[in-house]
C-alpha cells in the first residue's frame, strides 16, 4: 500500500505567492512523514495552483523521494506538443519523479480558451492521445524541402526534446466512470479515481461503485495487455480526530460537505461553483472517514474501494492551512494508514 496526498494549493485571495511557499513547504512535510506521493490540482482563474509543472519542478527541486502528480490535468485546453516539452522537462529535472493524471476536460472556459467544433471530450481525447505521442518521443513530423532557410534539413524528424524516457508509463487517467476507466486501460494509463463518480447506477453507493470501476479497469487492461495491470490510486477524505477539538473540526467539515457540496471548504475569495449538495442523477460524492482513529479505521477498512487500491490519496480540504494540513498527514500516517500495511518510504 502507497500512502499519498492530494492539495489544491489553495490560497486567500491576494497571496497567491504565499499559497505556492506553502504547498512546497506541505510536499517537504509528507515526505519526511514517508509520504511515497504528493498530488496537485490544476484549476483556472481561482485561487488556487492553476499551473502544476513549474510548481512540480519548483517542489522537486526542495524533495528527493516523493513523486510529484497532477490530478487531474484537463487535456481539453492543452495544446500537446508544448505540454510533453515542459513536462520532459520538468520530470528530467525532477529526477524522474513526475506522475501526470488527465481526464477529458469539459467546455467551461470556451470563451477564454477558444471553442471547437466537436464535443469537449472528443476533442480532449484527441489532444491526450497527440500528447502520448509527443511524451513517447513518435516523430510527430518529418520535415519537407519547403521548411525554408532556417529550418533543418529535409529529411529530419522532429521529435519531442528533451525527451525522459520512462515517462510515458508514467501517465494516468483521472477516472469518474466505469466508461472512461475501461478506456484508459485500453490506452495503457494508470488509473486514479477522485471525489466524485459519474453514471452511478441508483442503489449504488460511492464505495461500492467505484470498487466496481477498479475491477472493470482491471479487467479490460487484463484482456488488453500482456503486463500486469499497474497500480490504481484513490482519492479520498480520511480524518481521524486525536483531540476532541480536531474531531469536531472535520465533522463541521463533513457536514459542511454533505450540505454544500462541491462547494464546501473554499478559501477566501475563491469562485463559487454552480454544483451544489444536491447533485445531478448519477452523480455521487465520495464519504468523508472521521471520528476517533479506531473508528476511522474500521470504516476505511469496510469501504470496498479503498479496499480495492493499491494506493491511498489523502484529499486535503482546499480551506485548510499548511499547518492543518501537516497535523493532518502526521495524524494519519500515526494512525489508519499502518492499520492499511502501509510503511514510511
Amino acid at each position: 500500500m502507497r500512502l499519498g496526498f492530494n492539495t489544491r494549493v489553495s490560497f486567500p485571495a491576494g497571496e497567491a505567492a504565499r499559497g505556492l511557499r506553502e504547498g512546497i513547504e506541505l510536499f517537504q512535510a509528507a515526505e519526511a512523514l514517508g509520504y511515497q506521493s504528493g498530488w496537485a490540482y490544476q484549476r483556472h482563474f481561482d485561487n488556487y495552483l492553476s499551473s502544476p509543472l513549474p510548481f512540480f519542478a519548483a517542489a522537486g527541486q526542495h524533495t528527493s523521494r516523493i513523486t510529484l502528480g497532477s490530478a487531474v490535468i484537463p487535456a481539453r485546453y492543452q495544446e500537446p506538443v508544448l505540454l510533453a516539452e515542459a513536462a520532459g522537462t520538468t520530470d528530467l529535472l525532477t529526477g524522474g519523479r513526475l506522475q501526470l493524471a488527465f481526464s477529458s476536460g469539459n467546455n467551461t472556459w470556451d470563451a477564454v480558451f477558444g471553442g471547437v467544433a466537436t464535443d469537449a471530450r472528443t476533442e480532449g481525447q484527441r489532444r491526450l492521445a497527440r500528447f502520448l505521442s509527443a511524451v513517447a518521443g513518435d516523430t510527430l513530423h518529418t520535415v519537407t524541402a519547403g521548411s525554408g532557410p532556417t529550418g533543418p534539413v529535409a529529411g529530419t524528424e522532429l521529435k519531442v526534446t528533451p525527451h525522459s524516457p520512462g515517462l510515458r508509463d508514467r501517465i494516468w487517467y483521472g477516472s469518474g466512470s466505469i466508461a472512461s476507466a475501461e478506456n484508459a486501460a485500453r490506452q495503457g494509463l494508470r488509473l486514479i479515481t477522485g471525489t466524485i463518480l459519474h453514471d452511478v447506477p441508483a442503489g449504488d453507493s460511492f464505495p461500492v461503485h467505484q470498487a466496481r470501476l477498479i475491477g472493470a479497469y482491471r479487467a479490460v487492461w487484463a484482456g488488453a495487455h500482456d503486463t500486469p495491470p499497474p497500480p490504481v490510486a484513490v482519492a479520498a477524505s480520511i480524518l481521524p480526530g486525536t483531540t476532541k477539538a480536531l474531531r469536531e473540526t472535520y465533522a463541521a467539515y463533513d457536514l459542511e460537505r454533505r450540505t454544500h457540496g462541491p462547494a464546501a471548504s473554499r478559501p477566501q475569495g475563491a469562485l463559487n461553483p454552480t454544483m451544489t449538495a444536491t447533485l445531478p442523477p448519477g452523480i455521487v460524492m465520495s464519504p468523508v472517514h472521521h471520528g476517533e482513529p479506531d473508528d476511522v479505521i474500521t470504516a476505511v477498512l469496510a469501504d470496498p474501494g479503498l479496499s480495492a487500491a493499491d494506493e491511498v490519496v489523502l484529499f486535503l480540504p482546499p480551506a485548510f492551512g499548511l499547518a492543518e494540513n501537516v497535523r493532518l498527514l502526521s495524524d494519519l500516517t500515526g494512525t489508519v494508514a499502518p492499520a492499511l500495511g502501509w510503511k514510511p518510504s
